[in-house]
């Protein structure tokens, strides 16, 4: 299983909406979410969209770690066929997000607290479920992805943008700015 090479932010197919998944079970799905496990796993990130790996179609996988969740149990690597996602509630947070696709960049952005995904396992399963907190963050960073659209879109504050070694090395200066 190769790694796959990940698409820049710029690059035609980050722009464009992806297509529905039509079998879950084609040999080259199959193939699709091997590949992107093993580059997931080799890249550190913990979300990961077909078309990040130059394939528009409406994949994506993501898993939470226990230190990122809410009762501390994490949620492991999974691969959702053909999201949907709705609002459960107006309200939203601010926080840091990265992108495998805006390499050494990160920035502060605005995402509901609580959503329904629903969609299709891997297996052909349904999948009906809430996610809130860092679950339904990375779920909603990785499903923008599937309608062509980055973080930096989704941004409010460009003050809270930047290189990530900058940012660690002034972080004062970025959360006062980012008020």
């Amino acid at each position: 299983m190769p790694i796959l090479k990940i698409a820049r932010m710029g690059h035609p197919v980050l722009r464009a909406p992806a297509s529905p998944v039509e079998d879950v079970f084609a040999p080259q799905i199959r193939r699709l979410l091997a590949d992107m496990r093993e580059t997931l796993a080799d890249s550190g990130g913990v979300g990961l969209a077909a078309p990040q790996v130059h394939v528009p179609l409406r994949v994506i996988l993501f898993s939470v770690p226990p230190s990122r969740s809410e009762d501390g149990q994490g949620l492991p690597l999974r691969a959702i066929i053909n999201p949907v996602l709705t609002p459960l509630s107006e309200d939203k947070v601010t926080g840091w997000e990265g992108c495998l696709s805006v390499p050494g960049l990160r920035g502060m952005v605005p995402r509901h607290t609580y959503i329904r995904l629903t969609g299709l396992t891997e297996h052909d399963e349904p999948v009906d479920e809430e996610l809130r907190g860092y679950a339904a963050r990375v779920v909603q960073h990785e499903a923008d992805h599937l309608d062509g659209i980055l973080y930096p879109a989704r941004m409010e504050d460009f003050g809270a943008f930047g290189y990530n070694e900058e940012l660690e090395r002034y972080p004062y200066a970025v959360a006062k700015e980012a008020k």
